[in-house]
């Protein structure tokens, strides 16, 4: 069969970090192949989409940018459910942007529990769930020619190894260097990792399930 005649998969695509580290400037180099120095502060969540072919499979990536706020999981359960990977985004040239890294990824790691426990999660059978997919990206490695960088590489890495050996590419959005790169990884990583589900386009309002309006868990 023709691969243009192939049902498409959606991969569900969240990006995390805080704010000013270049979440929305990543996905619109990667998306539109376009870069601002004057993008306005995310609100709430905002998404993107991409086709792309990993292997013999044609992918539509949906890729969800953040508030980098760390109340971020106010946004509701519904903008978690069924996401395929995580990316973690900080700035090489901001030491406090990767010392919140275990901040993002634990809380996400909460959310995904949360979402088991209502029984909502497409994958329920996920036993192991810090065996969740992640994928750190350090960006604006162009700053300066790197002579304002505080984050070495080598401390990165040391950082994705103490979390499971986590993938790592260092970006530059403005410049557009690695970030091909690093999202054909996520793709396929999220591939590996996908659930079985219809392409869908959540809204930010939708609710858990009548379980969680109800309150109370039974695990």
């Amino acid at each position: 069969m023709d691969i243009s005649h192939k049902k498409r998969t959606l991969l569900k695509v969240i990006l995390l970090g805080d704010s000013g580290v270049g979440k929305t400037s990543l996905m619109n180099q990667y998306v539109y192949r376009k870069f601002s120095q004057h993008y306005k502060a995310t609100i709430g969540a905002d998404f993107v989409t991409k086709e792309l072919q990993v292997d013999d499979k044609l992918v539509t990536l949906q890729i969800w940018d953040t508030a980098g706020q760390e109340r971020f999981n106010s946004l509701g359960a519904a903008f978690y459910r069924g996401a395929d990977c995580c990316v973690l985004v900080y700035d090489v040239n901001a030491h406090k942007t990767f010392d919140t890294l275990n901040n993002w990824h634990d809380e996400f790691i909460k959310q995904v529990l949360y979402l088991i426990c209502f029984g909502v999660w497409p994958q329920a059978d996920l036993n192991d769930h810090e065996a969740f997919p992640f994928v750190l990206l350090g960006n604006k490695v162009d700053v300066d020619g790197g002579n304002s960088r505080k984050v070495t590489e080598k401390k990165a890495r040391e950082w994705c190894a103490s979390r499971g050996n986590l993938p790592y590419f260092e970006t530059s959005a403005k410049e557009g260097y690695n970030v091909d790169e690093a999202f054909l990884n996520v793709a396929k990583i999220a591939s590996e990792n996908e659930h079985t589900q219809d392409i869908y386009f959540p809204g930010i309002s939708e609710t858990v399930s009548e379980a969680e309006q109800r309150g109370g868990c039974a695990c």
